[in-house]
């Protein structure tokens, strides 16, 4: 099929982290590591959790939906990035990009609502303490969790809606190791200011609204906390908080330091690393934060060796 500007494109090529075929096969291992590290690290904090009874209040809940969430966003990105490292072909049909697209848009935007939402369940568990069991309540954490995937979904829907609009008949060369929306749109032939619109209306409205409910959150649990007199009360609140605000400030980092950068074959760069951060890196980390950090977990890690030793 023609259009004026030339053959529309059906599939496109990844460059990739590296144009240097040396590099390819230690990148390989590297992150062939990273990867099954993440898959265990969080399969492993999530069966932690369904195991111990002492675990199944509302904080874990989330924890565990969390953990899922990074999984999934690991095996949606590495596997394609490490295939491209041993294959002579970096292609990508149109239906596996928009495929892609779709899965991370909707587990990006599903782990900020789950941020928000443990950063509020903080906020009643220190600041409410004696409510917290008529507040958060089953319902209420199952009602949570919905939004978080119902909005995930519906966020990913939109934009991949919207893609359908545009056509790409010059250049199907992706300058990334995944299909991203904002390399998309700078081959598009078709002017992509509304998908532009879209993603600052949607995604930036959604980033503000779960980091002004996160800084809120912690904004009263500090307040709360300084006004106690207990040392150990006060220790307890940041060693519980602490895991949270680590990975709360390395998400929304990378993901500010990505969408505010104007553009430039630098920034492009530069997008790739930050994306590299929170795509693969990030899901690393969090079990890793979550578990050295947290007593109760490590307290049921160390007893479920005992058990099995």
């Amino acid at each position: 099929m023609d259009t004026e500007n030339g053959t529309l494109l059906t599939e496109f090529i990844l460059t990739g982290l590296t144009y240097q075929p040396e590099w390819q096969i230690s990148l390989f291992l590297v992150f062939l590591v990273i990867y099954l590290i993440t898959i265990v690290g969080n399969l492993g904090l999530i069966a932690l959790i369904c195991n111990d009874p002492k675990l199944h209040i509302p904080m874990y809940l989330f924890l565990g939906s969390l953990a899922f969430v990074d999984n999934w966003i690991s095996c949606t990105v590495t596997p394609k990035m490490l295939v491209n490292f041993l294959a002579k072909s970096k292609m990508i049909s149109l239906s596996e990009c928009m495929t892609q697209l779709f899965s991370f848009a909707f587990s990006a935007t599903t782990e900020c609502f789950l941020l928000a939402t443990m950063a509020y369940d903080r906020y009643v568990a220190i600041c409410k303490p004696l409510f917290y069991p008529v507040i958060m309540t089953n319902r209420l954490c199952i009602q949570l969790l919905l939004l978080s995937f119902v909005g995930g979904i519906l966020h990913a829907l939109i934009h991949i809606g919207f893609l359908f609009r545009l056509t790409f008949c010059n250049s199907n060369i992706i300058h990334h190791f995944y299909c991203d929306i904002l390399p998309l749109f700078k081959i598009s032939c078709t002017d992509p200011s509304i998908n532009v619109l879209m993603v600052f209306i949607f995604s930036g409205s959604i980033q503000v609204f779960t980091i002004v409910t996160v800084l809120v959150s912690y904004a009263l649990v500090l307040f709360t906390i300084l006004k106690k007199k207990s040392l150990q009360s006060i220790r307890k609140a940041f060693s519980t908080c602490g895991a949270h605000l680590l990975s709360v400030s390395l998400y929304y980092g990378s993901l500010l330091f990505m969408y505010v950068r104007p553009g430039s074959a630098q920034a492009d760069d530069q997008d790739m690393m930050d994306s590299l951060f929170y795509a693969v890196i990030i899901p690393l980390l969090n079990p890793i934060i979550y578990s050295l950090r947290n007593k109760k977990v490590t307290d049921s890690l160390a007893k479920m060796f005992r058990r099995n030793v």
